[in-house]
């Protein structure tokens, strides 16, 4: 399941940079497929987490932190894309999607059991 979970990241952040592309060139149906498309993925996403979260069998607070800093993640990049829609300014948003993406990674393939990386 953590290969469809990383699989489903990866999906989601190309789309984000689709969505934003097309924002930024005034391509409107595009980037509405696009954004669609990314928010389907979320529910993709929320599914292989939640399978993730119910596969350990201690939820330490490294588990509980991931799971609030995997929401983070997926508000900050649905934030990045309604700032681009709206045409304002998406600096924060992208502050804290790359805070919270780089944390995410931390954790999930550093110090969580059933992370890619040997323990």
């Amino acid at each position: 399941m953590a290969h469809l979970h990383i699989t489903s990241w990866v999906i989601a952040f190309v789309l984000l940079g689709l969505a934003t592309t097309f924002y930024r060139a005034d391509n409107q149906k595009a980037a509405k497929i696009s954004q669609m498309i990314l928010r389907l993925d979320y529910l993709l996403i929320l599914y292989s987490g939640g399978s993730l979260f119910a596969s350990y069998s201690n939820y330490g607070p490294g588990v509980i932190i991931k799971v609030v800093i995997g929401l983070w993640v997926i508000a900050a990049m649905e934030g990045v894309a309604v700032k681009y829609k709206k045409q304002k300014p998406a600096a924060k948003w992208w502050a804290q999607l790359s805070v919270a993406a780089i944390i995410a990674i931390i954790l999930g393939w550093g110090f969580l059991p059933l992370g890619i990386l040997p323990s």
